[in-house]
């Protein structure tokens, strides 16, 4: 199993409008390309980073499912959310593989 997972850190001022955005659109939006088998949204609850920590962690079975997503969606995504949130959040990418 092939785990991309998005870190966000958000001004805790804008927590709950991410929060909600996030679900909304971003989410759905990354789910609809088809890439993805599932996902899961979790929130770091001994970040050592000023403001509120979510990881967001997207399922696929191959990397190549991955990589067609990243050629061909995630720019697009992130740009999105940079419009959205502009200056209240730094975001960490990365890819990780289950070892069974």
């Amino acid at each position: 199993m092939i785990i991309y997972n998005e870190t966000f850190v958000i001004e805790t001022s804008a927590e709950q409008e991410w929060l909600q955005w996030i679900q909304q659109e971003h989410i759905p939006a990354a789910m609809a390309t088809g890439y993805f088998t599932d996902f899961k949204i979790l929130t770091v609850l001994d970040s050592p980073n000023e403001g509120v920590t979510y990881c967001i962690q997207y399922l696929t079975n191959d990397l190549q499912q991955y990589e067609l997503f990243k050629e061909q969606h995630l720019h697009h995504l992130h740009v999105q959310h940079h419009q959205q949130f502009e200056n209240r959040y730094v975001l960490f990418n990365s890819l990780m593989k289950t070892i069974n």
